[in-house]
């Protein structure tokens, strides 16, 4: 009896054990807690990590000191954690949200890139310089010009990295404003977000690299000029001061916070925002308090092609792989492949503000995400051009002539109405047809914080404020005015590698 009773108990401390591992930080279950959590997935469901809750590092191994603390766990923050580790160090990752990914995971389109062996393996002739040039010109030529010398000459390096850790973007299409195809997709044609995000998670745990979720930063700590550590609430109950020799602050941009996008754009008031909830700034302003120094915060890009009952992003290489945007009247209205702000412009200048993306069975075997876009019951479908008009409430006589002129100009290689040249590989013939309702909406901060090409934060003198180090979204001057479809991914990985290698260096020089 009492060797049963013994194995009995041994049971039920191992269940118990197990229970409390797999908790999300082991404190998961409060009531607040719950609310902020459900919140959360209610707004990532379309974007998760794939990565369960469970997968995280529990609360109870969290130590009181690491090399490098990595504040927010998107795409910069894990890359930076990922190259910390191989140097040899000790970072630590925190995410206020309850799951790894942020922003990262809504990425849809790919991640731009010059002279890869991926471009190179398929013909595509391709340059830093074409990819730095056109890229300036995207940004109107306000670009921070060493930071973008910088983004294109890594770029390919970037890619070749991520499939170095079996993150493989083989997949080739373009975005608006570039001449070449280099915009690096999964193999499949699926949006890039997620999988780059269960890709990078699986190895941050592979490489025994602690990610807390649900641990808010508040304040980054310093003495004498140097940083400290941060301040970090958990679970919105526990808050614990961790020191480390280095932070590096990627915490993204601001486009879910509405006060201070009315602060520095007025005008955008009322749009809709692509942005997942967490998107609200923290890191500038913890930044800020230090004596970081900001550039280009009313620079605000609106995304075109928005779903607006569910703010939805539709990914830029729906028309890169050939769809097209017409009026209610079922004209088409502008090169839709012209840069994000001149085509959002042209939307705007329509009575409804709103217009319809039309493609064909083509554009959606080549774009996977469109999958998604129809089990969210965003997709209008026909198997005939007339059925579609039907659908689409438009003159159905008026969509058959711009969708003849569109494949005819296809066929001839010319857009005589509006100049578009890329994009134009496959016609729209065939059938079963398709569209989506679009409009404007708020999609990515293009200001943020000022650093130099070591990713190190500066301050108003321009000096680097020792310790302290960012990349990603929240970050500002690499696009200027307008960032080019493609350019985000491609920053969060270039620059979260490099704030990885630099804040290495940096703690080992200690």
């Amino acid at each position: 009896m009492k060797k049963k009773a013994a194995a009995a108990l041994i049971l039920i401390l191992s269940v118990m054990l197990v229970i409390a591992g797999c908790g999300n930080n082991g404190s998961s279950n409060s009531t607040g807690n719950k609310s902020k959590d459900n919140e959360a997935k209610k707004e990532t469901t379309e974007a998760v990590s794939g990565a369960s809750e469970a997968s995280y590092t529990p609360y109870d191994q969290l130590k009181d000191k690491y090399d490098i603390i990595i504040v927010g766990a998107g795409g910069a923050g894990m890359s930076a954690a990922l190259e910390a580790k191989a140097k040899g160090l000790n970072p630590v990752i925190l995410e206020k949200m309850p799951v790894a990914g942020g922003n990262t995971s809504k990425s849809s389109s790919g991640m731009n890139a010059s002279q890869t062996k991926f471009q190179k393996e398929q013909g595509i002739e391709d340059s830093n310089d074409l990819f730095y040039e056109e890229t300036l010109k995207g940004g109107h030529d306000t670009n921070d010009k060493e930071l973008l010398r910088f983004f294109v000459d890594n770029s390919a390096s970037a890619i070749d990295w991520l499939d170095s850790i079996g993150i493989r973007l083989n997949n080739i299409t373009i975005t608006g404003g570039m001449k070449e195809k280099r915009t690096h997709r999964p193999e499949d044609g699926s949006a890039v977000g997620q999988y780059l995000v269960k890709g990078l998670v699986k190895n941050v745990q592979e490489q025994g690299i602690p990610l807390f979720v649900n641990a808010d930063v508040k304040e980054i700590t310093e003495k004498d000029g140097k940083v400290t550590g941060v301040k970090v609430l958990f679970n919105q109950a526990d808050e614990k001061t961790i020191t480390g020799s280095a932070v590096i602050v990627t915490t993204g941009g601001f486009g879910a916070n509405k006060e201070m996008i009315a602060e520095v754009r007025p005008d955008l008031e009322g749009l809709v925002t692509t942005n997942q909830i967490g998107s609200t700034g923290d890191g500038i302003k913890m930044i800020e308090k230090l004596g970081g120094t900001t550039v280009d915060m009313d620079q605000i890009q609106v995304h075109p092609t928005v779903q607006q009952e569910k703010s939805y992003l539709i990914g830029e290489a729906v028309r890169g792989e050939g769809a097209i945007l017409v009026s209610s009247e079922g004209k088409r209205f502008t090169n839709e492949m012209d840069t994000r702000d001149h085509v959002t412009a042209a939307i705007n200048k329509l009575p409804e503000k709103a217009a319809i993306l039309v493609f064909d069975s083509g554009v959606k075997s080549r774009v996977k995400a469109i999958e998604q876009y129809e089990k969210m019951g965003f997709v209008l479908t026909s198997d005939s051009i007339e059925g579609l008009a039907k659908e689409m409430k438009v003159p159905a006589d008026q969509l058959q002539k711009t969708m003849d002129t569109w494949n005819s100009a296809v066929k001839n290689k010319k857009d005589a109405e509006f100049g578009r040249t890329t994009g134009m590989d496959n016609d729209l013939s065939g059938a079963p047809f398709y569209a989506i309702k679009i409009g404007p909406g708020i999609h990515y901060t293009m200001g943020g914080v000022k650093i130099n090409t070591n990713t190190e934060v500066l301050n108003k003198e321009g000096q680097p404020i020792t310790g302290l180090f960012a990349a990603g979204e929240v970050v500002g001057g690499l696009h200027g005015q307008n960032r080019i479809g493609g350019n985000s991914v491609a920053e969060i990985i270039i620059f979260g590698r490099q704030a990885g290698i630099k804040s290495a260096e940096f703690v080992k020089a200690q």
